[in-house]
């Protein structure tokens, strides 16, 4: 079966049910976690006349630090199961290709990833990294979607 994982997070508890059933994936199996995440700057606007200007760099290296914890959460929990993790950031402005490109760099065989699962215009204008790489990636994707509370 599959012997790497790549898990993208972003920290938030969504992505969270990823990395548990990455994690689990891997202690039946013996496969090794990649934590992977993506810090994405915002883009860059022209100052106008009497605006703020954000400093690029220090935005960058927040976001960056802010990516680092995020897999650090998933090695500690990784460690904590016994299962081996590698732990990975990048800084893109689209995360979608970064996670393809990892996955590939890393040599993993399966892509385990979170969504939202937005449907209609909210999709549509938020967007999904998860579609993005289910459209584009060439290895599988298995996409976990946000537990439905009971009625």
């Amino acid at each position: 079966m599959y012997k790497r994982i790549l898990v993208p997070t972003d920290g938030s508890a969504l992505a969270g049910q990823a990395v548990a059933a990455a994690i689990d994936y891997a202690q039946a199996t013996g496969a090794l976690v990649v934590a992977f995440s993506v810090a994405q700057p915002y883009p860059m606007l022209p100052a106008a006349e009497g605006a703020m200007m954000i400093d690029p760099v220090v935005d960058s290296a927040e976001l960056q630090a802010l990516a680092q914890q995020a897999v650090d959460a998933v090695a500690r929990t990784a460690q904590a199961a016994g299962v081996a993790c590698e732990t990975h950031t990048a800084l893109s402005f689209l995360p979608y290709e970064e996670i393809i490109r990892a996955a590939n760099e890393y040599q993993c065989d399966v892509i385990f990833m979170a969504s939202h699962g937005r449907r209609g215009l909210s999709r549509l204008l938020a967007g999904s990294q998860t579609q993005k790489v289910l459209a584009y990636s060439s290895i599988p994707v298995l996409v976990l979607r946000p537990a439905v509370p009971a009625p």
